[in-house]
């Protein structure tokens, strides 16, 4: 694969001075100047078209595409009111959200998904996640309504507006019910769910809203000045909303941490006259324009908001996007979420989302440059913008290690940049599947955090050659054995891994061994797999593959594992300890003792499971 042409080291960052975050950028003279990608790679050039556009794929298999429905189809082509969004994951049912509502697809069978309902509602890009029977939808439009009405709002200051989030009761799936609207000062662009670890009968909201302040007129107690002029202001917060699952009538704001108090002005690549021009033009066809809610604007150190902030409940943490921070949060108690950390970097324009490693020692952060609504994956746009920036993370500390952006280059016409995506269970690996736009969707191996490399992908030409349709995969999520991507214009593809020499039929079918019954992915869960021998011979695999032991000794080890696993009983048991044992020794002199100790750990979780 194409991995030396996409990633740049982080090596050359170096700390800029500000008190209460760390500030990193390249060196003058470290980031490559031009060149972006491969011109030669399969995906550069292909034919474009909306149903029938030439099409790449390695290592993936296109297992279903599902077309919207027809009733989504009705604004002009290209246009955001029915475009479709992000998704979230309840059993067998997939929510995939639109900018007017979501869908629900029957996903029993991948390979078929049902379209069961299609619910509008106006939302904007309306960020979904589901607890139980309870689907809660960002609103940020201006637009949206408090009965869901079509029609929209007309007057500046109305209490029939409805910005902040929706919450719906999806017991009946047919019948989705909307039991309430919880009104935040600026709507929510996303929000992330965070359980209480010590209560189980309520469920947190974070909220990030983008748009301007809302007047106090239209909801008591918002103000958009600054916190100098006024210490309630909405500015540098987030909302958190709490939930009590018995009566979720009753969720409300209960807290707004100021998680981006004190941090210092950042320079960003993308302040040039035309980003801000799109960026302008962007807010406005969305009604975002401007400034509101209690004075002109005031010049303003740092950040003013979060975009989206992604938890990790099992580790205590989160991962906040934060405009132009990434920043790292306490979230212990979950009501009251503290700052810990706050990087920022020249080279990132919009630091967007974050994925963190399934041992939480590496964490991973988007840059949307332009927005997703721009060509930014062109043979001129540099590699080490609009991509991923990856740090370690250990004792609260962020440390840069690497950039990677997708590295085939793409044409004028096809927005892309770096968006969604989610990891893929595969023991001993850090690999995730994430959405570009028209840039296609990639897997990524970023096990080793200083030299992250493409494993597969897929990418269709543009939605039109001759002029750039906003489309393609606002996201890539892996759940229960499928990768679901859902297309803005096209609709929702599923795709399945193929085996390779990135990528062994082993590590693919212990992956596929977590099952998760809920799947929200900006609130991670902890990937824990069943003792079994796909899971083992994944570790082998891998020691194979990076020379991590003599070969001679992985040729013994496969051998014994296949004797063991035609056993039962107390003589697997007893083969299956051996191995382990062996395995113990081995590591003594392995080139890759820890991951031999995994395995032989591995190994006798295997044995204590025989029967």
């Amino acid at each position: 694969m194409k991995d030396t042409q996409n990633v740049r080291r982080l090596g050359a960052w170096r700390a800029a001075g500000l008190l209460v975050a760390t500030t990193v950028a390249f060196a003058p003279g470290a980031r490559a100047q031009g060149g972006f990608g491969s011109t030669t790679d399969p995906r550069v050039g292909l034919r474009g078209g909306l149903n029938d556009a030439a099409s790449a794929i390695e290592n993936l298999e296109l297992i279903s595409h599902s077309p919207k429905a027809d009733s989504l189809n009705t604004g002009p082509l290209g246009g955001l009111t029915f475009a479709n969004s992000d998704m979230a994951f309840h059993q067998n049912y997939l929510v995939q959200s639109n900018f007017s509502g979501f869908q629900i697809w029957d996903i029993a069978d991948a390979s078929h998904p049902v379209l069961r309902k299609t619910y509008i509602c106006a939302t904007d890009q309306g960020d979904p996640t589901i607890y139980g029977h309870l689907l809660f939808l960002s609103v940020e439009t201006t637009r949206g309504r408090t009965d869901c009405g079509t029609q929209g709002v007309a007057d500046t200051v109305s209490k029939e507006r409805a910005r902040g989030v929706r919450i719906f009761d999806i017991s009946d799936i047919n019948h989705p019910r909307h039991i309430t609207d919880v009104q935040t000062c600026r709507g929510s662009h996303t929000h992330t769910l965070v359980p209480d670890p010590h209560d189980k009968s309520v469920v947190y909201l974070y909220v990030s809203g983008s748009a301007p302040v809302r007047p106090a007129a239209e909801l008591p107690g918002c103000s958009g000045l600054a916190p100098d002029q006024d210490p309630k202001s909405e500015l540098f917060r987030i909302e958190v909303i709490r939930v009590p699952l018995a009566h979720p009538e009753r969720a409300r704001v209960v807290s707004k941490p100021a998680i981006l108090a004190n941090l210092g002005a950042v320079t960003k690549h993308a302040d040039n006259a035309a980003d801000i021009a799109a960026q302008q033009a962007r807010m406005a066809a969305s009604g975002r324009a401007g400034h509101a809610g209690g004075g002109p604007a005031q010049p303003l150190r740092g950040p003013v908001q979060c975009h989206d902030i992604t938890v990790y409940p099992a580790i205590g943490l989160a991962g906040g996007a934060c405009g132009g921070y990434g920043v790292l949060l306490n979230i212990t108690n979950p009501a009251h979420p503290t700052r810990l950390a706050a990087v920022a970097d020249s080279n990132f324009a919009f630091w967007h989302s974050a994925t963190f490693n399934n041992d939480g020692s590496t964490l991973l952060f988007t840059d949307e440059w332009g927005g997703g609504t721009q060509p930014k994956c062109r043979a001129t746009d540099p590699i080490d913008w609009g991509g991923d920036a990856i740090f370690t993370l250990k004792h609260d500390k962020l440390t840069p290690a690497a950039y990677f952006k997708m590295p085939a280059v793409q044409t004028s016409t096809e927005n892309c940049v770096a968006h969604n995506g989610s990891l893929i269970p595969v023991p001993g690996r850090d690999i995730m599947a994430q959405g570009w736009y028209q840039g296609g969707m990639d897997v990524i191996d970023f096990t080793d955090a200083h030299h992250p490399k493409e494993i597969a992908y897929f990418d269709r030409g543009p939605i039109d050659s001759t002029k750039l349709v906003i489309g393609g995969y606002w996201a890539a999520y892996w759940y229960n054995g499928h990768i679901y991507s859902s297309e803005i214009v096209r609709g929702l593809d599923v795709f399945d891994l193929k085996p390779s020499d990135q990528l062994s039929q082993n590590e693919i079918d212990a992956a596929k061994l977590v099952h998760l019954d809920e799947f929200n992915p900006q609130s991670q869960p902890k990937f824990k797999w069943p003792a079994a021998f796909p899971v083992v011979r994944s570790y082998l695999d891998q020691l194979v593959r990076n020379n991590g032991l003599a070969s001679d000794r992985t040729a013994k080890i496969a051998e014994s594992l296949d004797v063991a696993e035609r056993l039962s009983g107390v003589k697997q048991r007893a083969a299956l300890n051996k191995v382990a044992a062996a395995l113990n020794a081995d590591a003594r002199k392995a080139k890759d003792a820890a991951k031999v100790r995994v395995m032989a750990a591995a190994v006798r979780d295997l044995a204590k499971a025989a029967r």
